[in-house]
């Protein structure tokens, strides 16, 4: 993956603008969201990759003309963690179809969830989990595209940030993907309270993967109302009620010195405000 040296953001996506624009078809998302002023796109398959190869070419190319970071967020049904041994020999056969996608699409990353905790231990979840990933390289190793593991935002689910960390500690092929927004959430919002708490998700990776794994960190961001189970649903930056705030964040990307891709999940206006947190972030620049 090529070094990006400042924090790049960008929508999961396409947002209502896009379509209240005219526009109808993903392979014309590259240009607008460059026009838009943002750097990056995650092509959401969470339902399955549904276009077929040349759309899927035909979109990486136009992301390839307008300079668009590309990443692809895996079927939503993939389950690591998964007790039956065929379901996670299912979850490979996702990954190298999302590995195929990615490719055509130019993309660098891909986003993969871990999967429930919630009728076995989260020490046999992390078990099968490991042992699912172990095999995965065994058919996928060979990749150059990034395969990251999501931290997740329900707490009967797989991936607080220490499983995921200690997941890709395990097999170093793997990267995590932090999700703010979902760690919030499944701490019941107490997680980010201040810039302090931003750096210390920056410092832990480093400490334990290596300054690499940090540097470039693909995340996702977003406002996530929750209940005492974790997450609910995606909000937008309107609201003032759930969080976290991404203020502080862009204080703690700028004082860490740290480039991370920040992919916006909002409810429907991940592309306003994904250029919200690019422009914050210059100004915090600007400023510190």
């Amino acid at each position: 993956m090529k070094r990006i040296e400042y924090a790049t953001f960008g929508p999961g996506g396409n947002s209502e603008s896009f379509y209240a624009d005219g526009k109808k078809s993903t392979t014309d998302a590259p240009l607008w969201v460059k026009n838009f002023g943002l750097d990056a796109y995650e092509y959401e398959a969470g339902n399955g990759i549904a276009a077929g190869d040349a759309t899927l070419k035909k979109i990486g190319d136009a992301a390839r003309e307008c300079g668009i970071l590309m990443s692809l967020h895996t079927p939503y049904f993939i389950s690591l963690s998964g007790v039956d041994p065929e379901k996670r020999l299912k979850s490979i056969d996702y990954i190298s179809r999302s590995l195929h996608a990615a490719e055509l699409l130019g993309a660098d990353t891909i986003v993969i969830h871990a999967g429930s905790a919630a009728k076995i231990t989260r020490e046999e979840a992390m078990k099968l989990a490991a042992d699912t990933l172990e095999k995965n390289l065994e058919v996928n190793g060979d990749t150059d595209i990034r395969m990251g593991i999501e931290t997740m935002g329900k707490v009967n689910q797989l991936g607080n940030l220490d499983e995921v960390i200690e997941l890709c500690r395990l097999l170093p092929k793997y990267h995590p993907v932090v999700d703010f927004g979902h760690l919030n959430a499944r701490h019941i919002g107490s997680y980010f309270t201040d810039c302090d708490s931003y750096r210390a998700v920056f410092d832990k990776i480093a400490n334990v993967l290596g300054d690499e794994y940090a540097f470039n960190l693909h995340c996702h961001f977003s406002k996530i109302e929750y209940t005492g189970a974790g997450e609910k649903r995606h909000l937008t930056f309107a609201d003032t009620v759930y969080g976290p705030e991404f203020e502080p964040l862009a204080e703690a990307i700028i004082r860490e010195g740290v480039a991370p891709r920040i992919i916006c999940e909002s409810d429907g206006t991940m592309a306003e405000d994904a250029l919200n947190m690019k422009n914050i972030y210059r100004q915090k620049g600007e400023n510190i």
